[in-house]
């Protein structure tokens, strides 16, 4: 969960105002000391993550699809060697862009 982007200018705020440290400015609002960093360089919060899957070899799972449209997703798992919950995030995110055209 992210800090809304009130309350991080107003720590912001609090900051210059004051004069304190990312240490001091931290502590006085029990936060860590690496976000109040990162709200220095850009307060505002990031609203995608932009990475890849790591392990799941997208090409085999849209063959996968293609092949065994019925299967299960601890199938797919199995003959992929990936977890089922990761066959499952994928399926939502990404594989809509290779299955269909």
């Amino acid at each position: 969960m992210t800090y809304p982007i009130s309350f991080r200018r107003k720590v912001l705020s609090v900051r210059e105002k004051e004069g304190l440290t990312i240490a001091q400015t931290a502590a006085r609002f029990c936060v860590g000391i690496a976000s109040v960093t990162r709200w220095i360089k850009n307060p505002v919060p990031q609203e995608t993550r932009n990475k890849p899957a790591t392990k799941i070899d997208m090409a085999a799972l849209a063959r996968d699809v293609r092949e065994f449209p019925d299967a299960y997703q601890a199938e797919r798992a199995r003959r992929l060697g990936v977890s089922e919950k990761g066959i499952g995030h994928a399926l939502r995110t990404c594989l809509r862009f290779f299955c269909y055209p």
